[in-house]
């Protein structure tokens, strides 16, 4: 990379990518002559000792020479521009930008050649571009900027502009709608996640000998949301949002798999950034409706209790406050997070109810070790009390005279992050998570979690994530089953998700997912494994 700051008119900004040289041409250069090669390589030597009308003849004798190539192209449009040939600058860069790899680059330079021909019109369409783009988040940083700094100089220079512009700021709300729907189709081999082999019921005094009954099906994945937020202020905006997420399977007995979700969010974002600086608050209060059936996962049908049809039980109305802060300098960043909730279940008569509060605080801080690597500790601790749900005393009996039941966690965390190229980056992480029965401990367990993930943008339009985390669970006081004859407590779980997204358009885009999920337990009734794949549909307005 060879890269000149330059201080004039512009600002520093405004020269940090005019130089950009990519030197990794060999691939595209492997088939031009070997005189070619030699030109646009002294080109480039010459480009790097601010020579650049002697650089501009070698550029020319490596064309005439055959190497015709978009990185010749976008070297010779910059050159032009340090040369203050602004009209075959032009020329050149729309040339390079033709191809994908230098599109995002090209445009943000045009819109930096245009700016030095005194084409203001014509820049701030090219920095839109680059600010508007998803490729390279570097460049689109430098772009808002560049218009920043434009829109500035044009205040300056037009009185009755910055009028207007101060009418306008009064004049505020302005509102922005938006809508995203995702549906598709899917396949679910274990709809109600039974155990693969037949297992002893150790709850049961007479321990029968239970054999599962294993359901696939067909379902729908939903997605909607729906915001609208009004930007009264310059830095800030209030929304309203609503969201439906959730699964509809086929069949009489599948569909008691349905499970979904309605959210309304209100609240406001503060979101200012500056060029090494940002600064993020999220606040807002939420509202959700969760639906999904009480189902046996042996039979598939809704479970009874004495009689009484318990299937509502799990239904459940939660509502509370949230707030989320997050603020960076250069490469250092970090983010507080606070939540509380009132959990709030349908009401069966028979089985204690599942309702809580649920609280949670917690942090993290991140540095970026240049462009490519980062890592990011997080610490959270966070807390369940139930109000009529007894706890577990230390031979798992769950009495009613027993004090209701409270959970407390503290969880830490460690991520790191390496990006390999502009398109691809990889990451692992560790956690560590204690939860404490505030009663006896009979429910304490520590967990361990490892997590692998995977992201490659494979051009403009197809992105490829990978994502997996082995869960093992240690628990020291509790049994299997509940029941101190079937031994003590195991858990471990795998998780693993492929999702491929290929953006059709700018509205509409295709998603192919692939969820795994096996878990292993000496609690053999919650023993199983999962897989499931869809195919959606997203429309983006």
């Amino acid at each position: 990379m060879l890269v000149r700051r330059e201080t004039t008119k512009c600002g520093r900004n405004r020269g940090a990518l005019a130089l950009l040289l990519v030197l990794a041409c060999l691939p595209q250069a492997a088939s031009a002559q070997s005189g070619a090669v030699a030109s646009f390589e002294d080109g480039n030597r010459l480009f790097r000792d601010d020579l650049y009308w002697a650089a501009l003849l070698r550029y020319r004798e490596a064309a005439d020479a055959g190497l015709d190539t978009p990185l010749l192209h976008f070297n010779t449009g910059v050159a032009h521009y340090k040369a203050q040939q602004h009209i075959r600058a032009r020329d050149s860069l729309i040339r390079a930008a033709e191809t994908p790899e230098l599109r995002v680059i090209s445009h943000y330079n045009l819109g930096l050649n245009a700016w030095a021909a005194g084409n203001e019109e014509e820049a701030v369409d090219w920095f839109r571009r680059a600010r508007d783009q998803q490729e390279n988040e570097k460049i689109r940083e430098y772009a808002i900027v560049a218009l920043a700094r434009l829109q500035a100089l044009q205040r300056e220079a037009d009185p009755v502009v910055q009028l207007r512009a101060d009418r306008r700021e009064k004049e505020k709300p302005m509102g922005a709608f938006e809508i995203a729907a995702r549906v598709g189709a899917g396949s679910d081999d274990n709809i109600f996640r039974a155990p693969g082999q037949p297992y002893v019921d150790f709850s049961d005094p007479t321990l029968p000998i239970v054999t599962p009954e294993k359901y696939s099906a067909t379902f729908v994945p939903v997605d909607f949301r729906a915001k609208y937020q009004v930007n009264s202020l310059k830095w800030e905006n209030f929304f309203g949002a609503y969201r439906l997420s959730g699964r509809f399977y086929d069949g009489e007995i599948e569909s008691n798999a349905d499970e979904y979700v309605h959210e309304l969010r209100f609240g406001s974002e503060f979101d200012r950034r500056t060029e090494d600086r940002r600064r993020r608050v999220y606040s807002a209060f939420v509202i959700a409706k969760h639906n999904e059936q009480y189902i046996d996962p042996d039979t598939g049908n809704p479970r009874i209790s004495n009689g009484v049809d318990i299937s509502d039980r799990m239904n459940y109305v939660r509502y509370g406050p949230r707030l989320t802060t997050v603020q960076r300098f250069g490469n250092f960043s970090f983010a507080l997070r606070m939540k509380g909730e009132l959990w709030d279940y349908e009401e069966t008569g028979v089985v204690p109810e599942y309702d809580h509060e649920y609280f949670l605080f917690g942090g993290n801080v991140q540095y970026k070790f240049g462009s490519s690597t980062l890592a990011r500790l997080t610490v959270e601790k966070s807390s369940r009390r139930y109000n009529s749900r007894p706890s577990f005393d230390l031979n798992g009996n769950q009495l009613i005279t027993n004090p209701a039941l409270r959970y407390d966690y503290l969880e830490y965390g460690l991520t790191a992050r390496q990006r390999l190229t502009d398109d691809i980056w990889f990451g692992f992480g560790y956690e560590l998570m204690d939860r404490e029965d505030r009663y006896l401990g009979y429910n304490d367990f520590t967990r361990s979690t490892y997590n692998f993930e995977f992201h490659w943008d494979a051009g403009r339009r197809f992105d490829l994530e990978i994502e997996a985390a082995y869960r093992d669970y240690d628990y020291p006081n509790a049994f299997a089953f509940h029941e101190p004859i079937a031994g003590p407590k195991t858990l471990e779980t795998l998780d693993a998700e492929i999702l491929g997204t290929w953006r059709l358009s700018r509205r509409f885009s295709l998603i192919a997912d692939v969820d795994y999920r096996e878990t292993a337990s000496t609690d053999t009734r919650i023993e199983y494994d999962r897989m499931r794949y869809s195919l959606s549909l997203i429309w983006d307005f």
